[in-house]
Parts: C-alpha cells; structure tokens; sequence
C-alpha cells in the first residue's frame, strides 16, 4: 500500500489585518474623492451666480436704453418689467442657487449695484468684480438687502456702467 501524504487544511480567504489595511486605503481614497467633488459643487454654483448677475445686467442695461433710468427695486424670481409699457426685458430672474440665500439689487434709480455671497473664497482673486481688492478673501464688505435696513455681506458684484461696485 502507498502511503498517501497528509495535506494539512490551507485557508482560503484573507486575514482580518489585509481586509483593514484595504478597507483604510479604500476610505482615504473615497474621501480625496469626495473633497474634490463639494469643491466643484460649490465652483459650478459660484459660476451660475456669476452668470446670473451678467444676464441680470444686460437686461437692466436694456432698461436704461428705454426708460433712462434703472428700476429702483425688483424681486429677483419675477420678471423684470417696465410698470408703464409692460415691456418685459427678462422672463424670470433667477435666484441664487442656494435656497434661502438671495443676490442683493441696490439701486438710486441713475445707477446700480448687484452683489452676491461666493461660497468658494479662493475663486475671488482673480476677479476684477471682486469687492476688497486689496484683501479679497475678508467677505467684511457690508451691502443693504432691499429692506435697506438689513446688513449682508457680499464678496462679489457687479454694478452698472457709470459706477463701481
């Protein structure tokens, strides 16, 4: 008879040290991940706000070619209107994309200033619309909200032709 050799049982599977060593590696990697992609959240709000107070400022560009005068107040998510003709220089104007937070009109009727709170502070420097030039990332510059009685601050902004913001 042949003696057959003893084969000792061999483990299949991994120990519990190399499944923490990947579950670590992959945590680390998901949060680098998840870093990036808040930051880029908050560049392609940053970006709409940007654009929105642009659009904003064409059409009350439009205003002033008809009517000589900006319009004293609107309500950003209306439409903006001559009261007189009901001519409608733009459908709807848009809201900041964060609820609850607003973009600031103040205007004396010969002239107007928009501003709007970036989330991202390291997108202002480069900005020429950036408020403060001289210490971009403070955000300590105070503007009136509508009421003209509630302080807000605002870090970017954008104003018309005959006036700086």
């Amino acid at each position: 008879m042949l003696n057959k050799p003893i084969v000792k049982n061999k483990r299949s599977g991994f120990t519990l040290i190399e499944l923490l060593v990947v579950i670590m590696i992959l945590g680390i990697l998901a949060a680098l991940i998840t870093g990036n992609f808040f930051t880029s959240l908050k560049k392609g709000r940053d970006a709409k706000r940007k654009s929105d107070l642009e659009q904003i400022q064409r059409a009350l560009e439009m205003y002033y070619d008809d009517k000589a005068a900006y319009p004293t107040l609107f309500a950003f998510g209306s439409n903006l209107a001559d009261p007189d003709s009901g001519k409608i220089y733009m459908q709807k104007t848009p809201n900041d994309p964060v609820p609850g937070k607003n973009y600031v009109y103040v205007s004396s009727g010969t002239d107007y200033k928009i501003y709007a709170c970036l989330e991202n502070d390291q997108q202002i420097l480069p900005y020429p619309n950036a408020l403060n030039p001289s210490s971009p990332l403070d955000c300590s510059t105070n503007c009136y909200a509508q009421d003209g009685t509630t302080k807000i601050k605002c870090i970017y902004g954008i104003s018309s032709s005959n006036t700086t913001p």
